[in-house]
């Protein structure tokens, strides 16, 4: 084998991805179309469930660094209207804002880091399969060359070809929104109000926030440091190439046609565009060709889809590495479609029912948009709105009864025989751990049968959720011991467990 995974994107999953490939042990080599680092603007930050990934891994601080705003008050867009999480003492999503470029700049740092090769200006042109590799067709700047590796993961984008390729259905609906969005600066003529409305000359007031015409929606912002962001969403029967950027021109013809009059700007620092499509693979499988990011899933509504990458190449990469490294048990790897695809079967229920708040324009939709808006002023359906953006309700299903068991492992503030530390800290490395919170010791007697995959660690914490827990490299618990759970139960389930997860033990193997 050339190397052990191809990866075709070096987008934020392709590079997320090559990242984890490397902790997980595995050579990836990625493949990218263009010969450098893209600045066409696409995604202008990351929240949610990722940005805890990230800290698990260490990167947080990095990013935070990199980050113009980090963690602004945060009124997000939802379906034509703003939920207002201003007012939260710890609100359930949280934002880091950056330009995509950015994020790929150090996701890039971090995969040359670990010692990932990226091929950039490699275009992938064919794929083959057998039932031991994957062999990818490639043409680069001095030529044609093939490539052959254990498995290869498209993160090629929402108009994937190597999805194609495999025969993989990529079902679903392309909606007639068309959405413009924009960071730029007001003109001198245009007055701002101390509320954030504008003063438009010749017009007459544009009130902040959503505006609704017979042509579409107009919807701005202006930050404390005087920059605009503003969108407008209008129906279309053109098909545009998202790769190919927009100007200041396509972005006032589009103000034109929502509102009837122009808004003078200048200073634009980001114009993007992109049409909302409602699609996701049947399967992110087909034998040794998988698919990740918007390969995998679109969403018709912003500020999901790269959050949703990342995660996706988290539950990925300790999967392959068990694959690869020999291993896993029967059926691992199949459990990357049944997870992800369920979680990308919720990210798509909140972004269909953006759709449905945002597109209705009967009297029956007004008074949709009310009652949501109602309840959404009220901090539990807030909350719970939030944490389903966030994906921090994400509980992989078939796991257990606990009820911990395949949700997030919260990030515990511990005392360990080496001293203060906490969850976060021990998945830098991102191996499987057991974390045993009490005395226990026949827990980590049965664990020591797979201490060549799995980490063990005792530690106590001030509010224990549990006796143990068996946390995935990705961050989901696969196993729970309650507290003071009889020995023998907590012992046989661990043992299942770390067999169903983590193979065959150590000890059965050499014997």
């Amino acid at each position: 084998m050339d190397t052990d995974v191809i990866i075709v994107g070096a987008g934020p999953t392709g590079l997320m991805l090559a990242g984890e490939l490397r902790l997980a042990g595995v050579r990836p080599l990625v493949l990218e179309r263009q010969p450098q680092l893209w600045d066409v603007p696409k995604a202008s930050g990351i929240g949610g469930r990722i940005l805890d990934l990230l800290r698990y891994r260490g990167l947080l601080e990095r990013f935070e660094a990199a980050s113009a705003d980090p963690y602004p008050p945060l009124r997000l867009p939802f379906g034509g209207m703003h939920l207002d999480f201003t007012r939260m003492g710890e609100a359930p999503m949280k934002v880091l804002p950056m330009a995509q470029m950015e994020i790929e700049r150090l996701l890039a740092e971090r995969a040359d880091e670990l010692g990932a090769e990226v091929r950039r200006g490699h275009q992938v042109n064919g794929v083959r399969q057998d039932e031991d590799s994957v062999t990818a067709e490639v043409s680069g700047p001095e030529g044609a060359y093939t490539v052959t590796a254990r498995y290869l993961v498209a993160c090629d984008g929402g108009r994937s070809r190597i999805r194609d390729m495999a025969g993989i259905m990529f079902s679903g609906t392309t909606y007639p929104d068309v959405v413009r969005l924009s960071q730029v600066s007001v003109g001198d003529e245009v007055t701002v109000h101390e509320n954030g409305d504008l003063e438009v000359p010749g017009f007459g007031r544009v009130a902040a926030g959503f505006t609704r015409t017979d042509n579409g929606q107009l919807a701005f912002a202006t930050t404390p440091d005087g920059v605009l962001h503003l969108s407008t969403t209008e129906d279309e029967s053109v098909e545009y190439d998202d790769d190919v950027p927009m100007d200041m021109d396509e972005l006032q013809a589009s103000i034109r046609r929502v509102l009837g009059a122009e808004i003078p700007m200048k200073d634009a620092k980001r114009l993007s565009r992109f049409t909302f499509k409602d699609r996701q693979a049947e399967q992110y499988r087909a034998g040794r060709i998988l698919v990740a990011g918007d390969a995998a899933h679109l969403f018709p509504a912003t500020g999901i889809a790269l959050n949703a990458g990342m995660l996706d190449t988290v539950n990925l990469a300790w999967k392959l590495g068990a694959e690869i490294g020999g291993w896993a048990p029967e059926g691992l790897l199949d459990t990357y479609h049944d997870e992800r695809h369920f979680a990308g079967s919720r990210a798509r229920l909140h972004a269909r029912a953006q759709v449905a708040l945002r597109r209705g324009l009967d009297a029956a939709a007004e008074a949709l948009r009310a009652l949501f808006q109602e309840l959404a002023a009220d901090e539990q359906p807030l909350r719970r709105v939030g944490d389903l953006i966030a994906a921090n309700d994400t509980r992989y299903p078939g796991a257990g009864d606990h009820a911990l068991i395949g949700t997030f492992a919260p990030d515990l503030a511990l005392d360990t025989e080496r001293g203060a530390s906490s969850v976060a800290q021990l998945m830098h490395t991102a191996r499987p751990i057991l974390l045993v919170l009490t005395d226990r010791p026949e827990l980590r007697e049965i664990a020591q049968g797979w201490h060549d995959r799995v980490e063990i660690h005792t530690a106590t914490t001030d509010q224990r959720p549990a006796d143990a827990l068996l946390i995935r490299p990705d961050g989901h618990i696969a196993w729970v011991a309650a507290i003071d759970e009889p020995a023998e139960a907590a012992a046989s389930t661990l043992r299942e467990a770390l067999a169903a997860w983590f193979g065959t033990p150590l000890m059965a193997a050499i014997g």
